[in-house]
């Protein structure tokens, strides 16, 4: 009897232990709630309220009247086009920023203060604050701002969004729609977002957690309460938060920061190089295992990735120990660096695993560091070498040059009037014979037209291309 006393002791004992360690539902939503009001507690302080007045020009027009003399001698009077004073008025605007320093340097967006006349920013206790632009970048969305005579401040603690895993807890605090000092919650959805549209250098952060009009600027905090992103822009076809929303990465913004502190401006890089994406078929043909990584399709002469000795083929594997996936992550780390660094690439070459050490060199007029992979896909329309095209080309004689292989229906390119067989003779009134030449011109463009040169069988057109 004792024995079966003890025994039964025994296994109620464990029972309980084994019950004691399962902690209860209600006890992990109370911690997740306490967590989000700790980090609200901490952060909202260094969240704040930016109000912009900025003068807005709107161009007029009128007319003037001009005496003539027609073939025949005979006067009269005609009604010539011209401009007049532009009409000048002031404009409101309001946004989000965040802290990052006690003696008052704010992060926000390029767009919240962009031509601003007078900037006011305000803190969740009241305080008011006037403050001017220490430099901002509009290739990628981020403004840096100071605090005139500033107090001793609360400020932010940044944390590393390259750490950041998609499924992690993320909370997005700022002003949306004037509503100030307000916080969401949601999850990293995806990382290394970019061809969006937002910003030329993009490498976004999507997260579910809700962002409206008016958290521009603010920051994305991860668990721990730190900054791992600036709350950029949303996908929405009302206007309002429908789920998806876009961050800069704090690593980028705050590379942007110290170059905009230390230089006055941002200086970018480039190696002289044109890229693309691998798929399957390229990946097996270059004699890579996996299709992660980044072809190189052209080396510039005089470049720095020549004086390294890349070739074209090559494909790029890892750039200073870090894997690269997309043609747009390898642009946009190339970019941010300064000139004169030092880069060392692993590449497969041949099916064999090489290193190859590259210097950057600065970037002159604007141009980017390799073609604008996605330039294609937002015009709406996909190209290939004339020779290698399939079935009979339009206008195609045998010489070569680019084909249009496909166009997407209600695209840029399909308003513009292109067709599938359309071969391409110039860009911008540049001669283009091979598919790297167009995708180079085209990413060189500045604005949103771009003219196109023509033939399709019957005869040569020039059309404009307008970019979304």
């Amino acid at each position: 009897m004792k024995k079966l006393c003890l025994t039964f002791f025994l296994v109620f004992s464990i029972c309980l232990t084994g019950d004691a360690k399962k902690p209860a539902p209600g006890n992990i939503l109370r911690e997740t709630g306490d967590a989000f009001a700790q980090i609200a507690e901490a952060a909202l302080p260094a969240v704040v309220f930016i109000d912009v007045e900025a003068t807005i020009e709107i161009p007029r027009y009128g007319y003037r009247v001009q005496p003539y003399r027609d073939a025949w001698g005979r006067y009269g009077q005609m009604a010539v086009p011209q401009e007049l004073e532009p009409e000048r008025y002031s404009q409101e605007g309001q946004g989000s920023g965040f802290i990052i320093s006690k003696d008052g340097y704010i992060l926000t967006n390029n767009h919240v203060v962009n031509n601003a006349d007078r900037i006011t920013v305000i803190l969740s206790d009241g305080r008011k604050f006037s403050a001017s632009v220490v430099g901002s970048d509009p290739k990628t969305e981020v403004a840096l701002i100071k605090i005139n005579n500033p107090e001793d401040l609360p400020y932010l603690k940044t944390g590393d969004s390259d750490a950041l895993r998609v499924g992690e807890w993320v909370l997005a605090a700022g002003n949306p729609f004037g509503l100030s000092q307000t916080i969401t919650a949601g999850i990293v959805s995806a990382k290394g977002r970019s061809g969006v549209g937002i910003a030329e250098y993009g490498d976004f952060i999507q997260t579910d957690a809700a962002i409206n009009p008016g958290n521009s600027g603010g920051p994305l905090l991860d668990i721990n309460g730190d900054v791992v992103g600036i709350n950029t822009a949303i996908f929405s076809k009302t206007g309002g938060y429908m789920g998806i929303g876009f961050a800069i990465p704090i690593n980028q913004a705050m590379q942007i920061k110290e170059q905009l502190i230390d230089h006055g401006k941002i200086c970018r890089s480039v190696i002289g190089v044109y890229i693309q994406d691998l798929d399957d078929d390229l990946a097996e043909s270059f004699g890579v295992k996996q299709k992660d990584g980044v072809l190189i399709s052209q080396v510039m002469k005089g470049s720095s990735a020549e004086e390294a000795g890349l070739l074209a083929g090559d494909v790029v594997i890892e750039m200073d120990g870090k894997a690269v996936q997309k043609a747009s992550t390898f642009r946009n780390r190339v970019a941010s660096t300064l000139p004169g660094t030092e880069i060392l690439f692993k590449i497969c070459r041949n099916g064999a695993m090489q290193e190859v050490r590259v210097v950057t060199k600065e970037m002159k007029d604007g141009r980017a560091a390799a073609a604008d992979p996605e330039i294609l896909e937002r015009i709406g329309m996909t190209v290939d070498d004339a020779d290698r095209a399939p079935g009979p080309q339009s206008g195609g004689d045998g010489s070569g040059g680019v084909v249009i292989t496909d166009v997407k229906p209600n695209s840029p390119a399909w308003r513009a009037g292109l067709q599938p067989g359309n071969l391409i003779l110039s860009v911008n009134r540049q001669p283009v014979e091979k598919v790297s030449e167009v995708m180079a011109k085209l990413s060189e463009t500045e604005g949103r037209r771009i003219l196109l040169l023509v033939s399709d069988g019957s005869g040569s057109r020039y059309t404009v291309v307008q970019k979304d």
